[in-house]
């Protein structure tokens, strides 16, 4: 992709159900999905080590193997990318307190502060932080 501007990320459970469960997202971010003037949607780096660590410890069945769903799904045709940059590494150990000890959250709202972007997530946790933009229904 990348000649689109992104303007969402999605977290890595909301990227999970968009490509095994849509029926859990909500209508507006299912209706998102497929409206070509919201793609692409960025991922956050760190969600593909997050997707194989949940399904390492048998906390995530998949579809197909790990590494295979890992590979088709950051190939989806709405999905970008987004690499882990020193300015995202830094963000992410300097959050705005008070945020929780989660690494992979940590990196994920430090992507979406970074590159100014909106988190499309059902994390409770994420979506009361005062300091990153949400979206959900």
């Amino acid at each position: 992709m990348g000649s689109l501007p992104v303007k969402y990320l999605l977290d890595t459970n909301a990227w999970i159900w968009a490509l095994e469960a849509p029926e859990k997202l909500p209508d507006p971010i299912r209706a998102m999905l497929l409206e070509s003037d919201h793609l692409p949607f960025g991922l956050a780096a760190i969600s593909p080590w997050e997707v194989a660590k949940k399904a390492s410890k048998g906390l995530l069945h998949l579809s197909m193997p790990v590494r295979q769903w890992v590979a088709h799904a950051t190939q989806a045709p709405f999905i970008e990318l987004l690499p882990l940059s020193v300015d995202i590494a830094l963000e992410s150990a300097h959050l705005p307190a008070p945020f929780h000890k989660d690494p992979a959250d940590q990196m994920i709202v430090a992507t979406a502060r970074v590159n100014s972007l909106v988190l499309i997530s059902a994390d409770q946790r994420l979506r009361a932080y005062p300091h990153v933009q949400t979206k959900w229904k």
